[in-house]
């Protein structure tokens, strides 16, 4: 496996031991009883490493991104019965959520982050018809999904979480056009996209010299990352992620209004395809 691609999948073990951290906490946004034994010994070491490097605020945007991509999917899936999380990795929410009856949530990664998450969860039971492909995203991943049963003819909800900073440019859009010729009308389409500014913010040295450190760095940021989706034709609505993460008293930064350029933020985009297509 390509060093690159090793390090993005173990920084899936960092995020479970955030959201195992997270879910111990009075005030907690969410509860993930996975996340622990997900993470193990590696993750807790991830986690504090990235403490060192940055300091407390390094799990915020990963603990707020939870709580809203999961409210976000419940939403969703009120009106469209699949899901498909595009580089899983140690995400529970199979296992977690309050699903509606009937959904299937399709996980895709590499073979061997599925492996090993469906070891760890042996004993344990999904809340929805949970279907795994084992596939890496620069392969045809849209032929191993369709042919695990994914239906491009029904609506879907797609969720894009933790992946595009890794990716370059050009990665992101043959993404998105995937993406987009996969989906009916009707799907939605969640992604969260770090703004450039905040790549070239000074107070993200630290941290991003600990990503490029480790093997995976962060390659791509944007400013205007609902073009992302509008580019095909879909309907975004960007939310910067200050506003939940202050909304929730998670967040290291005040909100400052979407429409003053140069603020380093993140962004949180929900989109749908028109009924049209079009």
């Amino acid at each position: 496996m390509h060093k690159t691609r090793e390090a993005v999948a173990g920084t899936a073990l960092l995020v479970a031991a955030i959201r195992a951290r997270e879910s111990v906490r009075e005030d907690r946004l969410f509860t993930d009883p996975f996340a622990e034994k997900l993470a193990g010994a590696t993750g807790q070491r991830n986690l504090d490493a990235a403490i060192a490097a940055a300091g407390e605020q390094a799990g915020a945007q990963i603990v707020v991104r939870t709580r809203f991509w999961d409210e976000a999917l419940l939403r969703a899936t009120a009106t469209v019965g699949q899901v498909v999380i595009l580089a899983a990795g140690m995400d529970a929410r199979a296992y977690r959520l309050d699903w509606p009856d009937g959904v299937r949530v399709y996980e895709l990664d590499q073979p061997a982050v599925i492996e090993a998450k469906d070891r760890l969860l042996s004993g344990d039971t999904p809340r929805c018809h949970r279907v795994t492909v084992g596939v890496d995203l620069a392969d045809d991943w849209p032929a191993a999904l369709t042919s695990s049963g994914f239906d491009s003819g029904a609506p879907s909800v797609w969720l894009i979480e933790g992946l595009l900073q890794y990716l370059k440019a050009a990665e992101v859009r043959a993404l998105f056009a995937r993406v987009d010729a996969l989906s009916a009308p009707a799907s939605v389409l969640l992604y969260e996209v770090v703004g450039q500014a905040l790549l070239d913010s000074p107070t993200m040295a630290g941290l991003l010299e600990s990503m490029a450190a480790q093997g995976s760095p962060w390659l791509f940021g944007s400013d205007t990352p609902g073009e992302l989706a509008e580019r095909h034709g879909w309907t975004a609505v960007v939310t910067d992620i200050a506003v939940p993460g202050n909304a929730w008293k998670r967040w290291f930064a005040p909100v400052v209004p979407i429409e003053v350029p140069g603020v380093p933020r993140g962004y949180f985009v929900e989109a749908v395809k028109s009924q049209d297509g079009q």
